[in-house]
């Protein structure tokens, strides 16, 4: 009788004297549970970039943070998967402690952007997951989001605005570092240009190795002088 009260213990507190299961190392050893888990991250993500990617999507982008969008949604995604395997191993009781961590984060910490949110996330639920004695969901946790980082953030988005073009030479001066950014492979994401204020804007994905300054020397190169205009730079 008494192990059948032990078993039927609240979930809300793990056994029936309150403390929670533990599974240690041991988990190393438990492949099926370990490839259980990796599924679960990989499906979220993969579910993610269904709804992230959708094609409506690029239609209505027109600023860097909707640019970023698809990437941030992947990572909250995958702090989902993360919560609710954790749930699924320890019981609700592990539900309130992560609300409880995120209201902290909410308004005690700063963030430079809902992408560093994200990353700041995963790194308290992977601490969070190592508390819990789950070093091998803790391992899968910090090798799954570095890979996704890896991936999604190998490309960052910039916007640049080139301003004090002559508003004669403004479609040329588009064509031209359109061309420029196509060149040294960029990919444009959007493009808006502001007749009455002789302003450009572009916001596009960079490859690995783009560099601001090469950019410029680039630009020195390839575009006419009448074509120039200052470059203001912002990445997220």
């Amino acid at each position: 009788m008494l192990d059948l009260i032990v078993a039927a213990a609240d979930p809300l507190t793990g056994g029936a004297d309150g403390a929670l299961p533990s599974i240690g190392w041991q988990g190393f050893t438990d492949y099926q549970a370990m490839l259980d888990e990796f599924t679960a991250l990989a499906l979220s993500t993969l579910l993610a970039l269904t709804i992230a990617f959708h094609p409506t999507t690029r239609r209505t982008v027109d600023t860097i943070e909707e640019a970023e969008l698809p990437k941030v949604s992947i990572m909250y995604a995958l702090v989902g998967a993360v919560v609710g395997v954790a749930v699924l191993q320890f019981g609700a009781v592990v539900g309130f402690v992560v609300f409880g961590l995120g209201g902290l984060m909410r308004f005690r910490t700063e963030t430079g952007s809902t992408r560093d949110t994200g990353r700041l996330i995963i790194v308290t639920l992977v601490g969070l997951i190592c508390g819990l004695n789950l070093p091998h969901f803790a391992v899968i946790t910090t090798a799954y989001a570095w890979l996704v980082i890896l991936v999604f953030d190998g490309n960052p988005v910039y916007r640049l605005d080139v301003t004090e073009v002559p508003k004669e030479n403004l479609k040329r001066a588009a064509d031209a570092y359109r061309a420029e950014l196509s060149r040294i492979g960029c990919s444009l994401v959007t493009e808006n240009n502001a007749v009455s204020k002789g302003k450009l804007l572009f916001v596009f994905r960079a490859p690995r190795k783009f560099s601001q300054d090469a950019f410029y020397e680039a630009s020195l190169t390839h575009i006419p002088p009448e074509l120039r205009g200052e470059l203001d730079w912002r990445v997220e």
